[in-house]
């Protein structure tokens, strides 16, 4: 079964979550402060992290980000922030979900079943490794989960891999956002399609030469989002 970490500072929230949890048989583990939970969560022994953003010593943020800067787990940020802009700035830092407090425990245990469903869907193993598909100086190894940009390797979350996977196989074909949410996160994300711009801003970061004026993935004004494959 699935192993959790839960970083709450708040005692009654973080029990909550964790009876609730457990009584769904994943094995939970409690951390009440920033230090604590980058520390825990790269020990890389988690298949999850819930996430308050307020944290003493660290703040939630800092600790998405140092996570997600060293290894791959689905992350859920939970707080009773509940600004666009907190929830923009969460997602551009690589967290695949935003809960607002107050939440509902059952719907919380949903996503968290959504989100390990769906990360091992998406890194699920296979027999041998497909073709490579070639983007010219981006090469995309579908098997291994990796990107390569000139032959150095560009570490990408499971979302924005699928995205620009995706992407990938489907050259030159015009994608509405709408239908990018739907493809990649699914329907049982409880999110809605701005996901998919903060998204693929982080992946243009990542394999553009120029982000702000990107030749690779391009946007097609009122319609979406095109991969020009050479």
């Amino acid at each position: 079964m699935a192993r959790l970490l839960i970083a709450e500072d708040d005692p009654e929230i973080a029990m909550l979550e964790r009876d609730y949890l457990e009584m769904e048989g994943y094995e939970v583990a409690v951390v009440d402060n920033g230090q604590r939970a980058a520390t825990e969560a790269l020990k890389g022994e988690y298949d999850l992290i819930l996430l308050d953003l307020m944290l003493p010593g660290c703040g939630g943020y800092d600790v998405c980000r140092l996570i997600r800067d060293r290894i791959d787990v689905p992350i859920l940020m939970v707080t009773a922030r509940t600004e666009s802009v907190d929830k923009i700035r969460g997602l551009g830092l690589g967290a695949d979900d935003y809960i607002p407090k107050p939440f509902d425990p059952a719907e919380l245990v949903a996503r968290v079943k959504a989100h390990l469903s769906r990360y091992a869907r998406l890194t699920g193993g296979g027999r041998g490794e497909p073709e490579a598909i070639d983007l010219g100086r981006v090469q995309i190894l579908p098997q291994s989960w990796k990107v390569l940009k000139d032959g150095q390797e560009v570490k990408m979350p499971n979302r924005e891999f699928s995205l620009l996977k995706f992407l990938a196989e489907h050259p030159n074909v015009v994608f509405s956002k709408e239908k990018l949410f739907e493809t990649i996160w699914g329907c049982d994300y409880m999110g809605d399609s701005a996901t998919v711009t903060v998204h693929i801003g982080r992946v243009r970061d990542k394999v553009e030469d120029d982000p702000a004026h990107p030749k690779l993935i391009e946007t097609v004004w009122g319609a979406g989002y095109r991969l020009s494959r050479p």
